[in-house]
């Protein structure tokens, strides 16, 4: 029984993934929300899912590191560098970081990628998303993750054409951009909608998170499918063998 350490145990998304791990045929290892405790844990785990905060990655990361443990990391508002480190430790071990955990959004995801390399370039791609109003991050990492797929359906990078906010005389939109709107209020879970535009028609893919178990029940499911793997960077895609 694949035994589930939590980092950010006491945060929304900690509480729900220990909730379901047993239900789910794994065993709960135990939760840390101090660095303090990352180690014992990291030891004392098959695996380590990480819900915490963007500050503590890094010490969770060199945590699961020491003790060889694979990891799965669904914190956002990651830097440069921290993706760097997430590169540099799956070397080593396995990590798989993700921007949701929702299998619906990872399948989402494919689709965005699909219609984006099918649609020429006189679609404008746009995409919008809502959260609760204690989210700290935006836009929110399952928006970028959306933005990484349009952008790699049609053979470039999100940094080269990402267009994060408009306001005043922007001018018109330039070609080829990708861009994006963050709202905040209530309890939203998470919605995100991706808007292909074009001359006198639009396609929208959309996906509403209403209630948090969604996500707890990728999360376990990526975390029982790591602790089998090989060192390498995983993403949710894997786990679904797309």
């Amino acid at each position: 029984m694949t035994a589930i350490g939590i980092y950010g145990s006491a945060g929304r998304m900690g509480r729900a993934i220990a909730d379901l791990i047993e239900i789910e045929g794994g065993r709960y290892a135990g939760g840390a929300d101090a660095t303090d405790d990352a180690d014992a844990l990291a030891v004392a785990a098959d695996v380590l899912v990480d819900f915490s905060t963007a500050s503590a990655v890094d010490a969770h990361l060199a945590s699961a590191l020491a003790a060889r443990t694979p990891i799965v990391i669904g914190t956002t508002g990651l830097s440069p560098a921290q993706h760097l480190a997430i590169d540099h430790a799956a070397t080593e071990i396995a990590v798989l970081q993700t921007g949701n955990t929702s299998l619906g959004v990872t399948l989402l995801g494919i689709l965005v990628r699909e219609a984006a390399a099918r649609l020429g370039p006189d679609w404008d791609v746009e995409i919008m998303e809502m959260h609760h109003r204690h989210k700290v991050d935006a836009p929110s990492g399952t928006a970028l993750l959306l933005g990484e797929a349009a952008a790699a359906g049609r053979g470039t990078s999100l940094g080269e054409v990402r267009v994060d906010s408009r306001a005043g005389l922007v001018g018109a939109r330039a070609e080829g951009t990708i861009g994006f709107a963050s709202l905040r209020g209530g309890s939203v879970i998470g919605d995100h909608s991706v808007i292909f535009a074009s001359e006198g028609e639009r396609i929208e893919l959309n996906h509403l998170g209403q209630d948090r178990s969604i996500f707890a029940k990728g999360a376990v499911k990526a975390a029982m499918w790591l602790a089998g793997q090989p060192a390498g960077r995983y993403r949710m895609g894997d786990v679904l063998g797309l």
